[in-house]
């Protein structure tokens, strides 16, 4: 699928609305409220309700599915974000439960400086691929991180309402779940990493060979010894840094410390190195790498969503990814500006137009 535009015309709004259908906030990683359009000026909490509604095809038939905030009777914005979940009619407990249906990998021109910034975008980038692989990951990361946020406040503020120090089995509990839910986390992270790293080195047509790795602390306990003793000392790291963790607001060890390692292996540089247009070549070969290993491993693809992916790719890549989408047979949403840079596909896409949010066929 090809959408062509002009800037503004709404071609990102599209692919953004696709991406909810998966866990997550989009491709965007925008908070509920940010979505909906609102009048300039107006607060986020001021937005109305939205709603992404999709038949999607699966191995065993199709299922209806449909996401969006809820933001309380009357247009009444609620204190806490909530995000609705809907599979063939039925209210599901979390958007966790999307990630069942379909997987959805993207990448969006805010991407492509993804090893230059920190961490974090790079972790949220390999769960992504997680998912597609195991499901249960999104359940296993949000467990995680309300672990986590809940731990910070209970150390910065103690009891609600009593003005007391934190309880101190409350804050142990928390710590096991991080402890047991963290290391589940960083085991399927390294997994994916490795079933990456052995798909991307080869490379592909026109792109380069990635290595992939993951590191930190937990990582490197659980490469010495078994599952349960890293839990045992993330569980002790986190007690003893109780007080650490109290001033910064945070904690110091964990998997969300942990970082996404990639490196080109035609020179050997670590991919932060590489000029702009190696960098989006590695992050589409890890694209293609990861969807190659879900057909063979769960015998489905992702839906892939490249906005703008022209963008600081010659002609010989360009021609090269659009060869791999069609060997492969995924469902892919490419966008652009310029309709002529689609024409190696030919008729096998599908083009429309994008003006002003209407959509029509080209």
């Amino acid at each position: 699928m090809v959408l062509t535009g002009a800037n503004g015309a709404g071609k990102t709004n599209i692919l953004e609305a696709l991406s909810f259908l998966v866990p997550g906030r989009g491709l965007r990683g925008a908070r509920l409220g940010e979505v909906s359009r609102r009048q300039p000026g107006a607060p986020a909490a001021a937005a109305g309700n939205w709603a992404v509604a999709s038949r999607i095809e699966t191995p065993n038939g199709p299922v209806d599915v449909g996401t969006g905030r809820d933001g309380g009777d009357g247009g009444q914005p609620q204190k806490r974000e909530r995000r609705a979940v809907h599979i063939d009619g039925q209210t599901a407990r979390s958007q966790s439960a999307l990630a069942d249906v379909l997987s959805a990998q993207w990448l969006t021109p805010q991407m492509d400086r993804l090893f230059q910034e920190g961490p974090s975008a790079r972790r949220r980038f390999l769960d992504r691929l997680v998912f597609g692989y195991d499901p249960a990951h999104a359940g296993r990361v949000q467990a995680y991180e309300h672990a986590l946020r809940e731990r910070a406040r209970l150390l910065r503020h103690g009891q609600p309402h009593s003005g007391r120090p934190a309880d101190p089995e409350w804050l142990a509990a928390l710590e096991d779940t991080m402890a047991s839910k963290g290391v589940a986390v960083a085991a399927a992270r390294l997994d994916m990493a490795a079933r990456l790293d052995e798909m991307a080195a080869p490379g592909a047509a026109g792109f380069p060979g990635a290595a992939v790795a993951v590191i930190g602390d937990v990582e490197i306990w659980l490469a010495e010894g078994p599952a349960l003793d890293a839990e045992d000392r993330l569980r002790r790291a986190l007690t003893a840094a109780r007080g650490q963790d109290a001033e910064q607001g945070s904690a110091a060890v964990g998997p969300h410390k942990s970082d996404l390692v990639v490196t080109h292996m035609g020179h050997g540089q670590d991919a932060s190195l590489c000029s702009t247009g190696e960098q989006k070549a590695l992050l589409i070969a890890l694209i293609l790498a990861n969807a190659r290993l879900q057909a063979a491993s769960r015998g489905t693809l992702p839906v892939l969503l490249l906005d703008e992916i022209a963008a600081h790719l010659d002609s010989r890549r360009r021609e090269a990814l659009f060869g791999e989408i069609l060997d492969l047979g995924v469902q892919a949403w490419m966008t652009g500006t310029d309709a002529g840079i689609f024409a190696p596909l030919g008729g096998a896409a599908q083009y429309l137009g994008v003006e002003e949010a209407i959509v029509t066929p080209v």
